[in-house]
């Protein structure tokens, strides 16, 4: 028996759908793709490829109340009505590719744009509808994030115009990658038990994750550099993400970069330093100049959709339950407590309290390697009852695994006439109790106080509990041996766990 994590990702506490439908459809570059959707008519001339022609930008960047002689209005604009063919949100019929001279009168041929079926669903679908939609347009985002901006691209143009790729150094799959681990990472910060929760992470410590390998002292400068370049790259990104509404970014101050044009020298030690310990905070130096992001309600939902796709176990709180107890008790026996608490309280409601007590102890047995932990989720499940189920909980007291578990509820409840549990009963439950912690946190700085308040009481502990019949008991043992803060105590255990493990076969 071991305590190896569990590959699972933590869950991740989502907002309702209706909730997150409501934030898909006020996200900017989702909702400009919605109003050009419903202005696309006879009128709307399209390109090969459905891109809107030069000549009707300035007309639909007007459309969504932006400035036509700006130079920007006319890029969001053509940005949005990408996004809205991409989704369906407009169907495009595009011209024939071969027109010769143009069409008679010396008139180019152009192909036509519509509103598509799919529009009708943010009116009258449901809001899985329009987040199917929003997924979608995520992914034309997320794709034009992943491609070298502007500059990179001229510059790597040969003299026949075509994009040296070698030269521009990109390929299109490694970049992909490198932002879905990007935001794999954030995500992971962000749904980890004491991790960065709702709170911005600093760009240098997201880029550093992608970069500094976990086992790795001090980075070297050529891996500082590389540190910076990534945060630099991810600055351009996060800025393409924001308006789709997966992130609330504050871009790396200016004068950061202004800076390290001017001492190109200093630029992979400084960016780097702000994700140095403890947050990454330089006394002398604001962590958030270095840019910061953060997933939003609706960015969980769509990096954990992206993963799930990608075959990731990503589970979220609730999903559970409707499933049956021991779907439940194997589920929650790997979630941080918190997690587990939130989601046996979703279990548990609108149940018969009664039969979802006697289902979870009956899904708590097992001498297999997971049953300890079982049975600590299912003692934590059985907390906020009553005295309801105290007939279910009195039905297993002469159960060799749970009778102990039963005994310490009562007892926790002051329940009259709970009968005093025998030798063997309290030694299984010594045992179960410590392998159940050892398999859900580790070896704590907590866990050697409690195996000394379990074992203080009960003169000649050793002597006997080497004979428990319980799976775990050597494993156990050796881990006491480590660990138990009385020396002589120690040295006993270990004596024990030897004996134990000599009477396995």
């Amino acid at each position: 028996m071991s305590a190896e994590p569990h590959p699972t990702l933590p869950p991740v506490r989502l907002h309702s759908d209706a909730e997150l439908a409501r934030d898909a459809l006020v996200a900017p570059l989702f909702a400009r793709a919605v109003r050009l959707a419903r202005w696309a008519g006879p009128d709307t001339r399209v390109d090969v490829g459905g891109e809107l022609v030069a000549e009707q930008l300035p007309e639909a960047a007007a459309v969504l109340g932006l400035d036509p002689a700006d130079e920007d209005g006319p890029v969001h604009a053509s940005q949005a009505w990408r996004v809205a063919v991409d989704t369906g949100l407009v169907d495009v019929t595009e011209p024939e590719e071969d027109t010769g001279d143009g069409a008679e009168g010396g008139e180019p041929e152009y192909g036509t744009a519509a509103p598509g079926e799919d529009l009708a669903l943010l009116a009258g679908g449901a809001p899985g509808d329009v987040l199917d939609l929003w997924l979608a347009a995520l992914d034309t985002v997320l794709a034009d994030a992943a491609v070298p901006d502007l500059d990179d691209l001229v510059d790597a143009m040969d003299e026949g115009g075509e994009i040296d790729f070698d030269r521009l150094d990109w390929n299109p799959q490694r970049e992909a990658d490198f932002l879905d681990g990007v935001l794999a990472n954030l995500y992971l910060l962000s749904v980890t038990e004491g991790g960065a929760g709702e709170a911005p992470v600093p760009l240098p410590v997201l880029a550093a994750s992608m970069i500094v390998p976990d086992d790795m002292g001090d980075p070297s400068d050529a891996v500082l550099e590389q540190v910076s370049d990534a945060m630099m790259r991810l600055d351009d990104q996060f800025r393409q993400l924001e308006p789709i509404g997966l992130v609330e970014f504050r871009p790396v101050d200016e004068a950061l970069m202004v800076e390290a044009e001017e001492f190109p020298a200093t630029e992979g030690a400084d960016a780097p330093a702000a994700a140095g310990e403890s947050g990454g905070r330089d006394d002398d130096e604001d962590v958030s100049r270095y840019g910061m992001v953060r997933l939003t309600p609706l960015g969980l939902y769509g990096v954990r959709a992206r993963m799930l796709e990608a075959g990731v176990e990503a589970p979220a709180i609730g999903e559970l339950a409707d499933k049956g107890a021991d779907t439940l008790l194997d589920a929650v026996s790997f979630y941080p407590e918190g997690a587990a608490q939130a989601e046996i309280e979703q279990w548990l409601a609108g149940r018969d309290m009664p039969a979802a007590v006697a289902e979870l102890l009956a899904a708590a047995r097992g001498v297999d390697e997971g049953g300890p932990l079982r049975r600590l989720r299912c003692q934590q499940a059985l907390a906020p009852a009553g005295p309801e189920a105290e007939d279910a909980v009195r039905a297993v007291l002469d159960d060799p695994e749970l009778g102990g578990l039963a005994r310490v509820w009562l007892a926790e409840r002051g329940a009259a006439d709970v009968p005093a549990p025998d030798g063997t009963m309290v030694f299984w439950l010594t045992v179960d109790t410590i392998a159940a912690q050892l398999a859900a946190d580790g070896e704590t700085e907590e866990l050697p106080l409690l195996m000394q308040s379990l074992t203080e009481h009960h003169t000649g502990f050793f002597d006997q509990v080497w004979r428990v019949e319980h799976p775990a008991t050597a494993y156990v043992l050796e881990a006491m041996g480590r660990l138990h803060p009385d020396k002589k105590a120690s040295k006993e255990a270990r004596k024990a766990a030897f004996k134990a493990r000599s009477r396995q076969p």
